[in-house]
């Protein structure tokens, strides 16, 4: 199969969460006036879809170990384009959120049985250079599902959103019948028995190795949740602009991801993998130092100097997600599904605790943001740093 259709794959199939969270924000006020409601009742279609999709994930890598991977991902594509099709006729705002449960139950399985399925394919380089390319194409998702959501707000209203939503995920789930192998055979598989099944969960749960690696991991990826969930004070309060100045956010954010991954992608063969990490590593307290300093310099943040070194944060983590991520999951070959899936959740669990007690208190302020970041990431790296060097392996 060719490399750069598996990659496109798989790339779709990791969007399918994200895009189901970034195209119908535009249409947050049209949904409010149509059902005659306020904004809180809006944000729980939002919130109720994270809760859903982060929770399922824990389960899509168990299943993806027992009935193959193929199979669960079609099943859920097809599951997420009738939950959206049903979003797009329901009456009133308390539906909509009942479906939009159902929805980010379906959600969950992209992103988790893509890593799964990597490591099944690919070994070495290679897996890190497929890693990373469906990463670069991946970060194109939250970029251009606003812009994408935002127009078709205007022209067909929100509803035309879930109708887009329901055509991709059975268009998805077409190109995955058509073009996707399995990559798990079943002689590989294990079985569906509760009773294993928990004691996988378990084994991987109680090797201290991987739970700490796992909660590295998410506290450093986790650091890019505290501008993501403050971008509009952000932008409005810090940087005194305006709210259709949110690309001078987001912009610089996805263009650290694409060029981040594009260089992990690219090479991977070619340089060895302790010697990307270093460089990630380099880019991670380089990010931190210069955004404390600015922050600390100045009372009045501007544009560009305010978000470089957020580009240069998302470039470091870019660079280090591919390989860290296929360290993590490589702490249990034999049930790399079940591992990607706690290694989800923790970085989703991380998203939602950041965003939802910790920001609120600080995106006031550009210094309290830029030192949030900096512990965040030197929390990970530490952690990270005990987990590779100071915790042995469990068999």
């Amino acid at each position: 199969m060719p490399f750069a259709l598996i990659t496109l794959l798989f790339a779709l199939c990791a969007m399918i969460g994200p895009l189901g969270i970034d195209t119908y924000l535009p249409s947050f006020h049209a949904i409010a006036k149509d059902f005659d409601v306020g904004p809180a009742a809006v944000q729980q279609t939002l919130s109720v879809y994270v809760f859903a999709m982060a929770c399922t994930m824990l389960f899509y890598g168990t299943l993806s170990d027992t009935f193959g991977r193929r199979r669960v991902l079609m099943a859920s594509a097809i599951f997420y384009g009738l939950t959206s099709l049903a979003a797009a006729f329901v009456p009133n705002i308390q539906t909509l959120i009942f479906v939009r449960f159902l929805q980010g139950m379906c959600a969950g399985s992209g992103m988790v049985i893509v890593r799964a399925m990597v490591q099944d394919r690919f070994q070495g380089a290679e897996a890190q250079r497929m890693m990373a390319m469906v990463m670069m194409v991946f970060g194109l998702a939250p970029a251009l599902a606003p812009i994408f959501g935002g127009w078709l707000q205007t022209h067909g209203g929100w509803r035309a959103t879930f109708y887009f939503l329901a055509a991709f995920g059975f268009v998805l789930a077409t190109l995955l019948w058509r073009f996707l192998p399995e990559t798990l055979p079943p002689q590989k598989r294990t079985p569906l028995k509760l009773g294993i099944i928990l004691g996988n969960y378990l084994t991987a749960l109680s090797n201290r190795k991987f739970r700490t690696m796992v909660a590295g991991l998410a506290l450093m990826a986790g650091a890019n949740s505290i501008y993501i969930s403050s971008a509009a004070e952000f932008v409005i309060t810090v940087l005194g602009m305006e709210a259709t100045d949110l690309g001078w956010l987001f912009i610089p954010l996805i263009a650290g991801t694409f060029i981040g991954s594009a260089i992990s992608g690219t090479f991977a063969k070619r340089i060895p993998m302790r010697v990307q990490k270093r460089i990630g590593y380099g880019c991670l307290l380089l990010a931190c130092a210069s955004n404390m300093i600015y922050n600390a310099s100045t009372s009045h943040p501007v544009v560009p100097w305010a978000v470089l070194p957020i580009t240069i944060y998302t470039l470091g983590i870019s660079l280090l997600m591919p390989i860290l991520s296929l360290e993590t999951m490589g702490q249990f070959p034999q049930m790399r599904g079940l591992a990607s899936s706690l290694q989800g959740f923790a970085q989703m669990m991380v998203f939602t605790l950041i965003s939802a007690a910790i920001v609120p208190h600080l995106f006031h302020s550009g210094l309290l943001l830029a030192l949030a970041q900096c512990i965040t990431v030197v929390m990970g790296m530490c952690v990270w740093w005990w987990a590779t060097h100071r915790t042995p392996a469990q068999p």
